[in-house]
C-alpha cells in the first residue's frame, strides 16, 4: 500500500450498484486468451481476489470447476452473488467477504488466482507471498489490467466523447484537488511496481499477453454518471449531503457535452501478466 494511507472500509462504500453499468468492459478476447494460456481442465478451483461484483471471476466460470471470489466490500459480495444467479452458475460459485491480508481463510489450494485492477490496493508483499502458497505447484497468477498506454482514436464513431477532463474538474471541485480513497487521500495515486513485489514472492515470469479491445461503445449520461459513482475516488458517500447537488451538475455538464445524451468511445485492450509457481511447489 502506499505510504501514508491506510485501507478502510469505506474505500468503495455504495459503489457496488453503479459497476456493471459505469465501468467499461474488458477487452471481449480476454477469456478465450486466458483459457489458451492457462489451459484450464474445467474442474480446477479459481480464486478471485478483490473480485468486486465478479466480473473477472464470473466472466472464466465456464474454465473452471469452482470459482471463489474475495471482497472486503458487503456491497460487492451481495452484487457478485446476485450476477452469478442470474447467470445460472450460483452452485459453482462462493463470495468470501474478507480482506486479501486475511487469506489463505481456510479457503483450500487453487489452480489460478487473479487480481484484476485491485492488487494495488493490498498489502503487497505480504499478498503475493501468501497467494502463492495458496496455489498448486505450476499453478498460476494472473495479473489484470486495461493497457495504459495505447492511444484510441474516436475516428468514425457518430457522438462525441465523454467529456472526462470536465468530469474530473468537477469531482474536483466538490472534493477537492488530492485525490479522495477512503478516508484518507492518495495525493501520489496508488503503487506500481507490481512485477518486482511479484518476482520478491518467488514467482517466475511474467508471461505478457494484450488481448486488443477498440470495440465503439456507446455511452449514456446514465452510464457515466454510473462510471463516475463506481470510482473509489468519487463514491456516493464522498459527498455527503452534497450528492444532489453534484449529481444534477454532473447531469447538466453532460447533456451541454451532448444534446443527444450519446457519447462515443472505444474499448480498451487489456493488458495481462501470467505468473508461475513452480511445478516442484518450492
Amino acid at each position: 500500500m502506499v505510504a501514508g494511507w491506510e485501507w478502510d472500509d469505506t474505500l468503495f462504500a455504495g459503489t457496488a450498484a453503479y459497476y456493471e453499468r459505469g465501468r467499461p468492459p474488458y477487452a471481449p478476447g480476454l477469456a478465450d486468451a486466458l483459457a489458451e494460456v492457462l489451459r484450464p481442465d474445467g474442474e480446477g478451483r479459481l480464486v478471485d481476489v478483490g473480485c468486486g461484483p465478479g466480473t473477472i471471476a464470473l466472466s472464466l466460470a465456464h474454465l473452471f470447476g469452482e470459482i471463489v471470489g474475495v471482497d472486503p466490500d458487503r456491497g460487492m459480495i451481495a452484487e457478485a452473488g446476485r450476477r452469478a444467479t442470474d447467470r445460472g452458475v450460483g452452485e459453482k460459485a462462493r463470495w468470501v467477504r474478507a480482506r486479501a491480508e486475511t487469506l489463505p481463510a481456510g479457503l483450500g489450494t487453487f489452480a489460478v488466482a487473479t487480481f484484476a485492477q485491485s492488487f494495488h490496493w493490498m498489502d503487497r508483499d505480504l499478498v503475493a507471498a501468501t497467494v502463492r502458497d495458496m496455489l498448486q505447484p505450476g499453478g498460476a497468477l494472473v495479473h489484470i489490467a486495461d493497457l495504459k498506454t495505447e492511444h484510441r482514436t474516436l475516428d468514425g464513431l457518430p457522438h462525441p466523447p465523454v467529456p472526462y477532463t470536465a468530469v474530473d474538474e468537477l469531482v474536483k471541485r466538490y472534493l477537492g484537488p488530492v485525490r479522495r480513497a477512503g478516508r484518507g487521500v492518495l495525493p501520489q495515486g496508488t503503487a506500481g511496481g507490481e512485477a518486482e513485489v511479484f518476482a520478491r514472492a518467488g514467482f517466475s515470469g511474467p508471461r505478457r499477453l494484450v488481448v486488443p479491445g477498440g470495440q465503439a461503445l456507446e455511452r449514456t449520461v446514465d452510464d457515466v454518471v454510473a462510471w463516475v459513482f463506481s470510482m473509489s475516488f468519487s463514491a456516493p458517500h464522498l459527498f455527503e449531503g452534497r450528492r444532489d447537488d453534484f449529481e444534477g451538475d454532473l447531469r447538466r455538464l453532460l447533456r451541454e457535452a451532448s444534446s443527444v445524451g450519446r457519447f462515443s468511445e472505444r474499448g480498451p485492450s487489456t493488458e495481462v501478466f501470467v505468473w508461475r509457481k513452480d511445478s516442484s511447489g518450492c
